[in-house]
């Protein structure tokens, strides 16, 4: 339970961390609007995978190009900021989960308009309708 905690502790000063140094000083213009949205150490702290999102508008290609530039700097920025035995390896990965949710909301609100728009109409539904068989078979 220990060992947990630790990691979870390590991989939140990886975040805070990596958001202050590419809010603060890293100047690459692609890294504009990006956000570090979560951070998941392996169980031995040799690798920290970090989740970003970036504002509708930016580049994600331009981003993954100035994160590739960035990450020697960021690693050793992080070495000594953290002051860990080892270093852990950086890797970047888009996290797509709120592109995700906005899809899966717009459904749920696109089957809420279809309800409204059948129960308003007293139309038959477009599917079909299980009835109960009253006969008692």
């Amino acid at each position: 339970m220990a060992e947990g905690n630790r990691i979870r502790r390590v991989a939140q000063r990886v975040r805070t961390e990596l958001s202050v140094l590419l809010a603060r000083s890293v100047r690459d213009p692609g890294l504009l609007g990006l956000t570090v949205t979560d951070v998941r150490m392996t169980a031995d702290l040799q690798l920290a995978r970090v989740y970003y999102t970036l504002l509708e508008d930016s580049d994600r290609r331009g981003a993954a190009r100035g994160l590739r530039r960035a990450q020697p700097y960021l690693r050793r920025e992080i070495g000594q900021r953290l002051q860990l035995r080892q270093v852990p390896e950086i890797r970047f990965v888009y996290d797509d989960s709120a592109e995700q949710q906005d899809r899966i909301a717009r459904i749920f609100e696109e089957i809420e308009e279809q309800r409204n728009s059948v129960s308003s109409s007293n139309e038959e539904p477009d599917y079909p309708v299980e009835t109960e068989d009253t006969d008692g078979a």
